[in-house]
C-alpha cells in the first residue's frame, strides 16, 4: 500500500526504502564509505559502460543519497533524480548540462540573489549568456527566445520578492518552442509540484524545508521524464550527439533501457563525476529525517506565515506586506491559488517607513527570531537583504528581485504564534523609534 501511494505524508516516509537488506534495519543507513567493491572485472566494466546501473564511488552516486533522490522523486511526480552538494550547485549543473559557451538561457528577474550573481557573472564568464525578463508577463520568454535559448529558469515563489511565477504559462511557450522550464521549488515543496503545470525539471536546496533542521547544505536535481529532447535534437547537442567525455555516449540513445532519464543521467556520470559536487552521504540522511516530517511542517509554516501576514497589514510601521497569499493584484492572487495547495507558504517580506535605520534597528531589536541567511528552519528566521544576501546586486537590481533598503524577509517557523507575533510586536517598536530618531 505505502508504494501505491499518491498522499504525500506517506511518500515522504516510505518510498525508495523499507529494510536494509542484510540487517533488516528500518531507518535509512548512513553508507559512509568512498567506493563500492565490484563482483568481478566484468562487473566493474559494465558499471563504467552503463551496461549496469550501479555503485561506484561515492562522489558519482551513494546508496544513502539514492533514497533520498528515490523519495523526493516520488513525492514531485518525476522519473529520476541526482543529489548534489548544495542548491547552487543544483541550479549551475541544471544549467550546464544542457548549455554552454556561446549558449543562453532566459531567467526570471524574480530570484535568490546567490543565484543571479551566479547567471550574471559566473556563467558569463563561462560563456553562458542570462537573459532576464519580467516574469508579470509570461510572453516576455517568447520575446528573448532564440536558436541558442537552451532553457528557461525561475523560482515558483521568489525569495525574496514572493510572487508567484506563472508555471504552465511559460512552460507552454517552452514546449511551443522547443525550450525546457527549470523550476526551483525551494521555498515551496509540498505545496506546488511543477511537472503538473509542464515544468521539465525540478531544483531544490534540500538545506532549506525540506531539511529543516539547518543542520547541512545539500541540493537536488529532479528530471520530470517529461520532456522530448530527440526532438528538439538541434537545441540540445549536448543530450544528442556523440560526447567525448563518456566514450562518445549519446545520451538519449545510450540510456533508453533505463527510462526517458537521459538528462539526469547526464547531469550524474559527466557534470558530478567532473565537477565533484557531490552530496555527503551525513547530510542525505539528515535529509531524509527532515524529509519524513515536511508535510506536517509546511502546514505549520503555512498557518503561522498567514497569521504573520495579516499582523503585519494592521502594523503602523508597515508600509507594505508581501506574501503570496495576500496580493491586492488580482492576476498574482490567480497564480498563488492555481499553483499553491495548502497553504502560501512560510516566507513573509515587509517593507519599514524608516527605510534602511528602521529595518537594521528591527533585526538587531529581535529577540527569539535568528538572524542568518537561511530559510525553513523549523525556527523563524530574518534577514535584511539590501545589506545581505543581495548588498552584491546594484540598487537597479536590487529592486528588480523585489529588495528595498526597508525590506525585511521573515521565514516564520513553527513556534507558538503567540511567541512569534510577541517578538515581532516589540521589534516593529524598536524599528519606529529607529524612524523617529532618524
Amino acid at each position: 500500500m505505502a508504494g501505491n501511494s499518491k498522499n504525500p505524508e506517506t511518500i515522504a516516509l516510505h518510498a525508495g526504502y523499507r529494510a536494509d537488506e542484510t540487517t533488516g534495519a528500518v531507518a535509512v543507513p548512513i553508507y559512509q564509505t568512498t567506493s563500492f567493491q565490484f563482483r568481478d572485472t566484468e562487473h566493474a566494466s559494465n558499471l563504467f559502460a552503463l551496461k549496469e546501473f550501479g555503485n561506484i564511488y561515492t562522489r558519482i552516486m551513494n546508496p544513502t543519497c539514492d533514497v533520498l533522490e528515490q523519495r523526493v522523486t516520488a513525492l514531485e511526480g518525476g522519473a529520476a533524480a541526482l543529489a548534489v552538494s548544495s542548491g547552487q550547485a543544483a541550479s549551475a549543473i541544471s544549467v550546464q548540462n544542457i548549455a554552454s559557451a556561446g549558449d543562453n538561457i532566459v531567467s526570471a528577474t524574480d530570484l535568490y540573489g546567490g543565484t543571479w550573481n551566479l547567471f550574471k557573472n559566473t556563467f558569463k564568464l563561462m560563456g553562458i549568456e542570462v537573459r532576464f525578463v519580467d516574469p508579470a508577463d509570461p510572453e516576455n520568454f517568447r520575446r528573448a527566445t532564440d536558436d541558442k535559448t537552451r532553457a528557461y529558469y525561475a523560482e515558483t515563489l521568489p525569495n525574496p520578492k514572493l510572487t508567484v511565477f506563472p508555471i504552465k504559462e511559460v512552460a507552454d511557450i517552452g514546449r511551443e518552442l522547443g525550450v525546457p522550464l527549470i523550476m526551483d521549488n525551494t521555498a515551496a515543496p509540498i505545496l506546488c509540484r511543477p511537472f503538473d503545470h509542464g515544468a521539465a525539471i525540478i531544483v531544490y536546496s534540500t538545506t532549506k524545508y525540506i531539511g529543516g533542521h539547518g543542520t547541512s547544505i545539500g541540493g537536488l536535481i529532479v528530471d520530470g521524464g517529461n520532456f522530448d529532447w530527440e526532438k528538439h535534437a538541434d537545441r540540445f547537442p549536448m543530450l544528442n550527439q556523440p560526447d567525448p567525455s563518456y566514450h562518445g555516449a549519446v545520451w538519449t540513445e545510450a540510456v533508453k533501457p533505463l527510462g526517458p532519464v537521459a538528462y539526469i543521467i547526464k547531469a550524474r556520470v559527466t557534470l558530478l563525476r567532473d565537477l565533484g559536487s557531490a552530496m555527503s552521504p551525513a547530510n542525505a540522511f539528515q535529509f531524509i529525517q527532515g524529509l519524513e516530517t515536511l508535510p506536517l511542517r509546511m502546514r505549520e509554516h503555512c498557518r503561522n506565515a498567514q497569521a504573520v501576514a495579516e499582523f503585519l497589514k494592521g502594523h503602523p510601521a508597515v508600509t507594505k506586506v508581501s506574501f503570496a497569499g495576500a496580493h491586492e493584484d488580482a492576476e498574482q492572487k490567480r497564480r498563488a491559488d492555481a499553483y499553491l495547495s495548502g497553504g502560501y507558504g512560510g516566507l513573509v517580506g515587509f517593507e519599514l517607513k524608516g527605510g534602511l535605520a528602521a529595518g537594521r534597528a528591527f533585526i538587531d531589536a529581535l529577540e527569539m527570531f535568528y538572524h542568518v541567511a537561511n530559510i525553513g528552519d523549523a525556527r523563524s528566521l530574518a534577514i535584511h537583504p539590501a545589506t545581505t544576501t543581495h548588498s552584491q546586486l546594484s540598487p537597479e537590481e536590487q529592486l528588480a528581485t523585489g529588495v528595498s533598503e526597508g525590506y525585511v524577509r521573515l521565514s516564520i517557523g513553527i513556534e507558538h504564534i503567540d511567541d512569534i507575533l510577541q517578538d515581532l510586536d516589540q521589534a516593529l517598536e524598536a524599528a519606529g523609534a529607529a524612524k523617529d530618531a532618524a
